[in-house]
């Protein structure tokens, strides 16, 4: 089908019609952003200056953290500025490229997090050959092959969307672009489009969570052989580790393993993924982490000095 667009610039519905919650939003929701990006961003700094902070789980969270911004400050910045304005525009290309980057940061984010959860089980399960394992190399391989896993996935994403032809209405019910709201604009059947999309991400997601779900298994059941302060510090760095993986994949799973609805639930379950998660990351692993809270006051005192 050859892509016929007459229409170049989509309206978002947004997440509240009234003029004064979309104010109160605003109030609400731009703290939270900046606490996201400085959160995170002291996370990256405090692990890249620190000479305390440098085994692999720590380069991972830095990592996890560096996405974290990366994927709020993609679709956040034009929400938070649309709740200002009575008419919440944006152009067709610049609502593909939101869709391709918040698809590509998420699944790098997915990875990450089963990267870590491959981190948490060597080093538990395997201490006496973990250095030798988890080697600066690999590493660096494991976190390079999670934004090309994530790369992939964003290139089929857009690559089903681009052939459709959006040929009017172009209002968008949703406050930013995702694939399921844009594919009912389309002047075209997009059932297999939606099924492949489902599929894509659903797949994504259920062999993730298989294998974090295994990986603890096995962690649980090896941490019987360890000593009750072993044990201790072993589960309070998982608690963290599985309360950002629930934080994560529970909106998602709700949103992208289940067909399109038109519920006003499914934006505020993306609010909660898109806007609030972000910012509680750096808080979950900071505050169980206290090699990351002394590293942190180090970082300010050094600041200070």
């Amino acid at each position: 089908m050859a892509n016929e667009n007459n229409v170049t610039e989509l309206i978002f519905s947004g997440l509240f019609q009234d003029a004064e919650v979309q104010k109160v939003c605003f109030v609400l929701f731009l703290p939270v952003y900046l606490a996201t990006v400085l959160g995170n961003g002291l996370i990256v700094v405090t692990v890249h200056i620190s000479k305390s902070l440098c085994s692999p789980m720590y380069f991972f969270l830095s990592s996890l953290s560096l996405v974290e911004i990366c994927y709020s400050s993609t679709i956040v910045p034009k929400f938070i500025t649309d709740l200002l304005e009575k008419v919440k525009t944006i152009s067709l290309k610049g609502c593909l490229a939101q869709i391709f980057f918040s698809h590509f940061f998420g699944v790098v984010e997915v990875i990450l997090l089963v990267v870590m959860a491959y981190d948490r089980y060597v080093a538990i399960c395997k201490p006496l050959h973990y250095m030798n394992i988890m080697s600066h190399q690999v590493c660096h391989m494991l976190v390079a092959g999670s934004w090309l896993g994530g790369l992939i996935h964003s290139i089929i994403q857009i690559l089903i969307t681009i052939p459709l032809p959006f040929c009017g209405p172009n209002v968008i019910d949703h406050y930013f672009c995702d694939l399921q709201p844009l594919f009912k604009l389309a002047c075209t059947d997009t059932f297999m489009e939606g099924v492949i999309v489902m599929v894509n991400s659903g797949l994504i997601s259920i062999v993730s969570l298989l294998i974090l779900m295994f990986s603890y298994v096995i962690i649980l059941v090896n941490l019987r052989n360890h000593s009750a302060e072993g044990r201790r510090k072993a589960l309070s760095t998982c608690a963290s580790h599985i309360t950002v993986v629930i934080l994560f994949f529970g909106p998602g799973a709700f949103i992208y393993m289940r067909p399109s609805s038109t519920f006003t639930v499914d934006k505020l379950v993306a609010v909660f993924y898109t806007v609030i998660t972000p910012m509680l990351n750096p808080i979950v692993y900071t505050l169980r982490n206290a090699e990351m809270k002394n590293a942190i006051r180090k970082f300010w005192s050094q600041k200070e000095n």
